[in-house]
């Protein structure tokens, strides 16, 4: 095994938090605002992981770019009132025991920790203020600075900033969009199956059912790691 650092990056929305309830408020107040039927809650949970404009072009594929534009706009608008008015304990809650987790990897010498996320910048920092998490990980990766997942482009930034090899590195995520990215950088890829798609659209390296088992799950990828 390796001496190199572990390079740990999560996802967030679906992941590290459950913000369906923003996220699906706040694609209906992006519809409402160009005059549109706002999606099915399931349909909108099937894109929670693209960039904002791939996500919602998905879900209107029939608006125009001007009219995009505005959805997004609409969309960021909504989510940071909700945020504002209600605080991220409350619409984004930390799941179960993901706190303690984050905590006891970060106190690790051998572990760096980052994210990529599907949020914008101004996004991510409010979360991450809002849950005390600010400077919490090494390496941040947001959609206003790379193409939607799952291009590598995210993981092959963390590995620039970390200087951490690949065959040392793992992304942690709810979505396909996230294993596939992970498979596209040749990370490890390991599906959590309490977020937003199912277990069946993951093909994870191995897909854990509570956070307290992500170790293990490393352990299994870096044989013997733990």
């Amino acid at each position: 095994m390796s001496d190199a650092p572990k390079l740990i990056v999560f996802d967030v929305d679906g992941t590290l938090v459950d913000s369906q309830a923003d996220i699906v408020a706040s694609m209906g107040a992006a519809f409402a605002d160009a005059g549109q039927p706002a999606p099915a809650r399931t349909d909108v949970l099937g894109i929670i992981g693209l960039s904002l404009d791939q996500a919602i072009g998905k879900l209107a594929p029939q608006v125009d770019a001007e009219v995009l534009s505005r959805m997004v706009a609409a969309y960021k608008d909504a989510y940071v009132a909700l945020r504002a008015r209600d605080g991220a304990e409350s619409t984004s809650p930390l799941y179960p025991g993901v706190r303690a987790m984050l905590e006891r990897l970060k106190a690790r010498d051998d572990v760096l920790l980052g994210v990529a996320t599907g949020k914008s910048r101004r996004g991510l920092d409010a979360l991450l203020e809002g849950h005390g998490l600010t400077g919490f990980f090494v390496t941040e990766q947001v959609s206003d600075f790379h193409p939607s997942k799952p291009h590598p482009s995210m993981l092959e930034t963390c590995l620039d900033e970390t200087g951490a090899l690949a065959s040392e590195a793992a992304m942690i995520g709810d979505t396909s969009y996230d294993m596939d990215m992970a498979r596209a950088a040749k990370f490890g890829a390991v599906g959590v199956s309490w977020g937003y798609h199912p277990v069946s659209r993951l093909q994870a390296d191995v897909v854990i059912d509570t956070i307290e088992d992500l170790p293990g799950a490393l352990g299994r990828i870096w044989k013997g790691w733990a």
